[in-house]
């Protein structure tokens, strides 16, 4: 039987046995060249880390469902969080197609693990960047940026979720400050949040940006458990039970059911290079194991059907690779439209999805365990082709480009 590369290794007077982290990303359209040196060189420090601090213990963590925590400091030290964002709020100020790449190599660790970051980026600092004020920007962003603080981004709702203009949470204006009523459910980060971005209707039904600091009265962040899907990665609930928001913590720039689902095209965008990530580490190891197992006295690399599965996948990789660079490229000039980063996240986790079932198949009874890592992406992608838009919400906003009709109104 053939299993994956294993070295022993000691903790606390007692050996186990970490998996060697062998991954080789496939570049078939010698994407490499489309690439600068500094994008390759943040990749290849993204990559690295990943082999070190993630792929020995991933699993573990999945079992256990349990968010390796300690992490959070190297992931500030290579630019996880926040990497577009301006150096003077203590972001790296790199450009979009580097944040892809560094998404990329996350998730090819663990979907889970790319959650944290996305969020932290896009949908916490992204938001106090472009609508804070300046007095937010500085006090939230540098702690962000390092991993001394995490955040969370309540949009979804219990009974809102692809509709989330029909939200029920709500504030009221009490002379020195809001009082914040309501829930929000399926949040990542939110357990161990020290702020977060909370979007809530106003007296007269506008929708804001609320900045909610850990400690407030009346505020919570249980956790939710039973989860089959994103295991290392922490998600939960806010609860907003008359909390008093302090009025400078309201961001100020931008109001309007618009605001939040711009920090959501950030985000979609990180995800359609993410995705490619897992896709990647799917035919990675499926290539390799069709060299190794050998069935009717030769690899079953050899056979007909195991090519047509490693060719569709490798076709499909290069497709999604081709796919979110152009999109890197329109965000790097700001022309990527949101119907354009739809089509990417869409594409891309479909795809990422479909190479890890085809991946597992190549592994036979070996892939469905944690020997190998198709079982854990298949059941992150679960999730990652549902949040932050869904495979057919995503299908009806390209249809509604195409044709000027709304399909889902």
């Amino acid at each position: 039987m053939h299993k994956a590369p294993v070295e022993l290794q000691r903790k606390k007077n007692k050996y186990f046995f970490m998996k060697t982290d062998l991954f080789e990303a496939p570049d078939y359209y010698l994407l490499d060249d489309l690439l600068t040196d500094e994008q390759k060189l943040i990749r290849d420090s993204a990559r690295s880390w990943v082999k070190k601090e993630v792929s020995p213990i991933i699993e573990e963590y999945y079992e256990k469902a349990e968010f390796p925590s300690q992490i959070i400091k190297g992931l500030g030290e290579i630019g996880a969080f926040g990497p577009y964002i301006p150096e003077e709020y203590g972001g790296a100020g790199l450009d979009q197609i580097s944040y892809g790449l560094i998404m990329q190599e996350l998730e090819r660790g663990d979907s889970g693990i790319r959650s944290t970051a996305s969020v932290q980026s896009s949908l916490v600092m992204y938001p106090i960047w472009k609508y804070g004020s300046e007095e937010q920007k500085r006090k939230f962003l540098p702690k962000l940026a390092t991993g001394e603080w995490i955040g969370c981004f309540g949009l979804t709702e219990p009974d809102h979720g692809s509709n989330p203009g029909g939200m029920l949470s709500n504030y009221k204006d009490e002379g020195d400050h809001y009082l914040l009523n309501g829930s929000k459910m399926w949040i990542s980060n939110a357990p161990f949040a020290q702020v977060a971005v909370v979007w809530a209707k106003n007296e007269e039904g506008r929708i804001h940006g609320l900045l909610v600091e850990k400690g407030m009265e009346g505020f919570s962040a249980p956790e939710m458990h039973g989860k089959w899907s994103l295991r290392a990665s922490s998600t939960g609930e806010l609860i907003f039970d008359n909390v008093k928001v302090p009025k400078e913590n309201l961001l100020p720039g931008r109001s309007g059911l618009g605001a939040p689902l711009s920090c959501l095209d950030s985000a979609r965008y990180g995800i359609s290079w993410g995705a490619l990530g897992a896709a990647m580490d799917c035919y990675d190891s499926a290539l390799r194991y069709s060299k190794e197992r050998i069935q009717f006295d030769k690899p079953i690399g050899a056979f007909q059907l195991t090519q047509k599965k490693l060719a569709e996948m490798i076709t499909e990789i290069t497709k999604g690779q081709l796919l979110a660079w152009r999109l890197g490229s329109l965000k790097n000039e700001d022309r990527a439209t949101s119907a354009q980063i739809s089509m990417a996240k869409r594409n891309n986790v479909d795809i990422a999805l479909k190479i890890a079932r085809e991946a597992r198949q190549i592994h036979g009874a070996m892939g469905i365990s944690n020997e190998y890592p198709m079982m854990r992406h298949m059941m992150n992608l679960e999730s990652v082709i549902t949040y932050e838009g869904t495979h057919d919400i995503h299908l009806l906003i390209t249809g509604a480009d195409v044709t000027g009709e709304m399909a889902f109104k």
